[in-house]
């Protein structure tokens, strides 16, 4: 495995060169990451080259770092995170991109270069607010077409004023204020007379 590493690792730095910002090798994976500028680039080079020949994306997911390790991640807050699999070489790789702008995250979609990537960057845009420039279909996958807001943002509130439920009479889906009761669910303690056979 070790040796294994070692060659992918000396093909990704001599093919990706001044491209990558950071490459760490952990745990026996490989991480890179590259600016947003060169995140198409480099994705298309990893596919095509014979030397690393990555040609499957595996998964994409969508990670905000505000709050992550009470504040040690200093940068950008949102960032894209893809594992790419090479069949013929018989090895992964991680790829990582970070959004330079937090208030409005962009990254280049790679959707041309892998069809597997469309759900998982529409559930990274619906979940995180991660706009895919280039995706063809860049709509909401998970949440409702009139959900405001993005679920898996650090900043989303817990519970929300409007929910939505079947009417049988007017045979549709409406719209109502929330019905639940805002609660505490610190469980009540108490304790008898005695308790443990302490006076």
């Amino acid at each position: 495995m070790t040796q294994k590493l070692d060659t992918l690792q000396a093909a990704l730095e001599r093919v990706l060169a001044d491209r990558l910002v950071r490459l760490v090798r952990a745990r026996g994976e490989l991480t890179i990451t590259v600016k947003a500028t060169d995140y198409l680039s480099v994705a298309k080079t990893l596919r095509d080259h014979p030397d690393l020949g990555f040609e499957q994306l595996i998964d994409l997911c969508g990670v905000d770092y505000s709050g992550y390790r009470d504040g040690a991640h200093e940068g950008p807050r949102y960032a894209v995170v893809s594992h790419l699999l090479s069949v013929r070489l018989n090895w992964r790789l991680r790829l990582k991109v970070f959004a330079t702008d937090d208030d409005f995250p962009v990254v280049a979609a790679l959707t041309p270069l892998w069809s597997s990537a469309n759900w998982f960057e529409r559930e990274a845009f619906d979940m995180f607010g991660i706009v895919f420039d280039g995706h063809d279909d860049l709509r909401r996958i998970l949440t409702d077409y009139g959900f405001i807001g993005h679920p898996m943002r650090k900043d989303f509130p817990v519970t929300g004023h409007v929910e939505m439920r079947y009417d049988p009479e007017q045979k549709r889906v409406i719209y109502q204020p929330v019905t639940i009761e805002p609660r505490e669910i610190t469980p009540r303690i108490i304790r008898e007379d005695n308790y443990g056979g302490l006076h």
